[in-house]
């Protein structure tokens, strides 16, 4: 599965761990049950860690701890499912998270442009994308209607002449 980070094909330096595995060296991504679960022993780790969320999971569930970690991933179980957009407008405009998000699971093309504008910076492609259609799908849209993370200014602020 490619793997997108600045917009360019990237290694994943982060090793999925399981629920019921041992942790690998080096940096982990955890379900926020592990997180929760052996919270003590991955913050004394001195590594990245990265929590992934499930749609139904709030990144409020992280608390304070949201700006110790370097990677959360959030899942989109379904492409119907957009819970995602708002947990990462969320994490960046609400929490005040910096790290990486990462956009994982069942996603189209078509919202590709809005995961980057509420926060997104990585991404685990479906097998149909390529790194070609997800830079084709970040330039389509040059002017936007709704406001979002990326502060970019909304149509109705560029007639208004703000």
């Amino acid at each position: 599965m490619p793997f997108i980070k600045d917009k360019a094909l990237a290694a994943d330096s982060f090793t999925a761990v399981a629920d019921d595995a041992a942790l690998a060296d080096g940096p982990v991504l955890v379900s926020l049950a592990r997180f929760q679960k052996d919270r003590e022993t991955l913050l004394a780790r001195n590594t990245a860690i990265g929590v992934r969320l499930k749609s139904d999971e709030s990144p409020e569930l992280l608390g304070e701890d949201v700006n110790r970690l370097s990677l959360v991933a959030l899942e989109f179980p379904k492409f119907r499912d957009g819970r995602a957009f708002s947990w990462a407008r969320m994490l960046r405009t609400r929490l005040g998270f910096t790290g990486e998000i990462r956009a994982v699971g069942d996603f189209l093309y078509d919202q590709l442009a809005y995961q980057h504008r509420t926060g997104f910076d990585a991404w685990e492609l479906p097998e149909n994308l390529t790194l070609d259609d997800f830079n084709r799908a970040l330039a389509e849209m040059t002017n936007v209607y709704q406001p979002s993370a990326d502060g970019k200014k909304t149509i109705r602020e560029l007639r208004a002449g703000l």
